[in-house]
Order: C-alpha cells, then structure tokens, then sequence
C-alpha cells in the first residue's frame, strides 16, 4: 500500500499497477474502492488491517473489481455500494456484460461471490469530500469518484495508464471487447476531460497527472 496523494491510498493483488484498489479516508472510516479478483483476497484483508473500514465501493462489477467485495464486507461488516444499473450483476440476478467470451472466461476464472448491495447510487451522492459521477460504457452502471478540492479522479477503467504495446504509463481507451457500450464510453471520457483533473487514478496503470495525454486520447478517439 502505498500514498498516493492525499488521503488516498493505492494497493494491488500480485504485481503493482495491473490490477488497482484504492483505499480512501474520510471522516467517518475508510472507504474500500474495489476488490480486485477473487484469488486476491487474502492479500487485500491484510491490506485492511488496522483499518477502520467504513465500506466498500465499486467503480463498476467485472471480475477484477468485484473479486474479494463480499468476503471484505463479511469479514469486516460493512456495507457494499454501487451504482443501481450493477447492482443485478453483484447480486447474482443480472450476466456480466459484455457478453463477450473473454469477459465470460473472466468472469468464471476471477470473480467472487455475489453479495447485497446496500447503498444504491444514481449519481451526486457524496461520501466525505468524494463525489459520485455516472460514467456509463464500460459497464452501465460504472461510476467516477471525484474529490474536488484537489482535482483527484478514480476514474476505475474509463480510461487506463497501460496498453499492451505502450505497457504501464501509456494512457488508452479500454478495449472494446471488454465494454458493454464502447461509444458511451467514450462520452465517459469526454465527461472525464471535462472535470479537468489534476490526479488520475486507474483501475490499471500507475496514478498518473498527465491531463494533456488524456486530453489527446479523447481527441482522437471521441474527435475533442
């Protein structure tokens, strides 16, 4: 674990930035932003020792952010949060989207159980200084949180600082094959432009304050 800004704190599973969680302070305990896969579990809960753990909340529900959320809230016993279009998939009652064979393959290999979501947001909710934004695309119900008074995003897969030609510190579109809806996605990305952040936190690849590479994916890819 390591303290990247603020208040925020950047963990992983086996290898540093490939699958990132955050954990953020607020005055009413710390918040748990994703759970990385199933496998990573046991690394996570150690992670959290010491910590006094107010909930766990997901940028959105696929296999390696979803992975150890139920067995977090059960150890601990806090509640689980997530925007309302994921909660069908958390609880078991929904498919994971895309319903590409990778994302199935993923899903089988990497996933946890499914779990009661007991906070629901549609947007504008707030948790200490952290703000809900809906980001829809990659999954329906995928979310940014944004901390305005320094300008930091955890921006979950919108965007990544990682590609496979670039490797880590190479900002990129996530590959479509893994989102439900790529084109509203990349309104995603422009809504993330807009918020002009200073701090970039990725669900892969290291933090990053490189808005002008992001500002040039956006460019390219949504046309500015």
């Amino acid at each position: 674990m390591r303290e990247v800004t603020d208040g925020v704190h950047q963990l992983w599973g086996w290898l540093p930035h490939l699958i990132n969680l955050y954990l953020v302070e607020t005055p009413e305990g710390d918040v748990l932003i994703d759970a990385g896969t199933r496998w990573t579990t046991g690394i996570v809960l150690r992670h959290l020792r010491g910590r006094r753990l107010r909930m766990v909340a997901l940028t959105h529900v696929h296999p390696d952010h979803q992975g150890a959320a139920a067995e977090v809230c059960r150890r601990k016993g806090v509640p689980l949060a997530c925007h309302t279009a994921d909660v069908g998939v958390m609880e078991g009652r929904a498919r994971m989207g895309p319903p590409t064979r990778l994302v199935r393959f993923a899903d089988a290999l990497w996933s946890g159980p499914p779990h009661p979501v007991a906070i629901r947001w549609h947007g504008g909710e707030r948790f200490g200084d952290w703000e809900v934004i809906p980001a829809p695309g990659h999954t329906m119900g995928h979310v940014i949180f944004w901390r305005e008074r320094d300008r930091v995003a955890l921006v979950g897969d919108v965007v990544r600082n990682a590609s496979l030609r670039g490797g880590f510190g190479s900002i990129s579109e996530t590959p479509h094959v893994f989102s439900v809806d790529p084109m509203l996605n990349r309104r995603s990305m422009k809504r993330l432009v807009e918020l002009r952040p200073r701090l970039l936190c990725f669900g892969h690849g290291p933090p990053s304050t490189d808005l002008a590479g992001l500002e040039a994916l956006v460019a390219r890819k949504c046309g500015g």
